[in-house]
């Protein structure tokens, strides 16, 4: 199945670089693309499993599903997430 989930906190290309790599990581995730200008990620995925441990892995590195819980905390993830993505 394929999904597209629009996010919070993404703001460039260190945050795709970021959201790539660890989307990519997971098992039963394929095609994994990422949208910057529309806030937003696209991927494959095997089962419901799957597409929660997604959503799970987005929020704890700084980049919730839009319309959920966005602190200052998860903001600051994002931040921390971005410049990791800049450096690698």
């Amino acid at each position: 199945m394929k999904t597209t989930i629009k996010i919070q906190n993404l703001k460039c290309g260190g945050c795709q670089n970021t959201i790539t790599n660890k989307l990519a990581a997971l098992t039963n995730i394929n095609d994994v693309k990422v949208d910057v200008e529309q806030s937003q990620v696209s991927f494959e995925y095997v089962d419901d499993l799957a597409l929660l441990n997604v959503k799970e892995t987005l929020k704890i590195i700084g980049y919730p599903e839009d319309g959920e819980a966005n602190s200052i905390v998860t903001k600051a993830k994002s931040y921390v997430s971005c410049a990791m993505g800049k450096m690698s």
